[in-house]
């Protein structure tokens, strides 16, 4: 299981949202490059980076970014503000090695599926940000869209279907209600996945908060998990985080 260490980036400095609210955002003294670097020297062979300005259709930080990738020595995936090809491709042309793709994966499936094709499936991520809900009389997954301030039409697990179909590889998926908050990631939204869409290589994220949630999420068999909070605020180090899913 690949361990991604998140930064979050606000004009170029780390913050954390609570249920990505920006409201509720904590900033954080060090810098990305001081990040990225202390997180390399640990161990990490990823960094998962989230440009919060281009989610809200700001200046992509994409300078920025390109020196994390370059600098650290690490692969870097990277999202936030991802509406177009050429989003994809000045992304990738920065030295990201793959783009996460969030609303147009829910707002326009089909175009996501045709950038599979054309930048090829192991270069994007499909980001999943998903609420529960009851409609119809029935318990179901919601993908958020406009960075999380909207709910969708569909269900998640439908949507699978559709990318999944199309050449989907990579999905990350956040219960909302759980991320910022360090109350441990929501196992049996993982374990649904993991049972219908088990070719899929599953990015757990939102409430990671001790490495026994590392434990449970390595149990379900999930690709990646993606870990900020915790790490920010010294609940564990990325070394005991490694040795943890590598033991």
């Amino acid at each position: 299981m690949i361990i991604y260490p998140a930064i979050d980036l606000i004009d170029g400095a780390c913050v954390r949202l609570q249920q990505g609210d920006f409201q509720r955002q904590s900033d954080y003294s060090i810098t990305a490059g001081q990040l990225a670097q202390q997180y390399a020297s640990a161990g990490a062979d990823w960094l998962h980076v989230v440009d919060l300005d281009a989610a809200r259709g700001r200046d992509a930080q994409l300078e920025l970014i390109s020196r994390l990738a370059g600098s650290a020595g690490v692969k870097v995936q990277s999202g936030g503000g991802v509406r177009t090809g050429d989003d994809i491709e000045q992304r990738l042309a920065a030295g990201i090695a793959r783009v996460i793709v969030g609303s147009v994966c829910v707002r326009q499936p089909q175009r996501f599926i045709d950038w599979l094709q054309r930048f090829g499936a192991q270069q994007l991520v499909a980001a999943l940000d998903v609420r529960q809900q009851t409609r119809a009389g029935n318990e179901v997954w919601v993908p958020a869209v406009a960075g999380w301030e909207q709910d969708s039409d569909s269900d998640l697990m439908c949507l699978l279907e559709q990318l999944a179909a199309g050449g989907l590889q990579h999905l990350l998926c956040t219960d909302i209600g759980r991320d910022g908050m360090l109350a441990g990631p929501n196992l049996a939204l993982y374990a649904q996945i993991r049972e219908r869409f088990p070719q899929l290589q599953l990015q757990a994220s939102g409430g990671v908060h001790a490495l026994t949630d590392l434990a449970e999420l390595q149990r379900l068999q999930v690709a990646g998990v993606i870990i900020g909070k915790a790490l920010l605020e010294g609940r564990f180090t990325l070394q005991q985080a490694l040795a943890q899913v590598s033991s």
